[in-house]
């Protein structure tokens, strides 16, 4: 899913940022911003936002927006990608889970940033090669393709940074696809195949 705002092609820039946002209703909200020039990758910041227990859930929702609008106006990223709902959550667990996730898409869009939804399985897929990988694999994979010396932590952060680096493949692989289809020579049809091999008598 995708906000309906302008999209900054990757291919046409040499350099793209994305912010990674990992909610959560019980735990963190993680976060990481990515940079992408060429083939490589560059962590910025990383980190989980974890609110008292106590804390309501209005204030929750509050410092969430706030947290996302600061990291937006720091570092200007040009994609923000957010997990989706998990189908498999309890119907007041999923509810309160899309309200947290409309607030990092309201702090998108008033940035006029493009926002993107991916389910969990799309994001260990890409990132992992494996639908299924556990936190702990997600965690390693994060840190080997960043070049990390240790684990991003908590795993709502490497969570988060996983976000990110999906949505980075995942939009480099439609713009290659994109761009070769786009070089491709017309089909020949009937019409047009007949004319071309038409010989005129005088």
């Amino acid at each position: 899913m995708s906000l309906n705002v302008p999209i900054r092609s990757a291919v046409t820039r040499q350099r793209f940022r994305v912010l990674g946002v990992d909610p959560a209703v019980a735990g963190a909200t993680g976060y990481g911003i990515v940079e992408f020039e060429g083939s490589g990758s560059r962590l910025l910041r990383f980190g989980a936002l974890k609110l008292p227990q106590r804390a309501t859930f209005a204030a929750r929702l509050r410092e969430i927006h706030e947290l996302i609008s600061a990291l937006v106006e720091e570092f200007a990223p040009d994609a923000v990608a957010v997990e989706s709902v998990f189908a498999a959550l309890n119907v007041k667990t999923a509810l309160r889970l899309a309200e947290m996730r409309g607030v990092v898409l309201l702090a998108a869009a008033q940035a006029q940033i493009p926002a993107h939804s991916y389910s969990p399985r799309e994001i260990k897929s890409s990132v992992s090669g494996f639908g299924g990988a556990s936190k702990q694999q997600m965690q390693q994979m994060v840190s080997s393709l960043l070049g990390l010396k240790e684990f991003p932590e908590p795993f709502d952060a490497s969570d988060a940074l996983a976000v990110a680096l999906c949505h980075a493949y995942v939009s480099r692989a439609r713009e290659r696809i994109a761009a070769a289809t786009s070089k491709r020579p017309p089909l020949l049809t009937e019409n047009s195949l007949s004319r071309a091999v038409r010989v005129r008598v005088p």
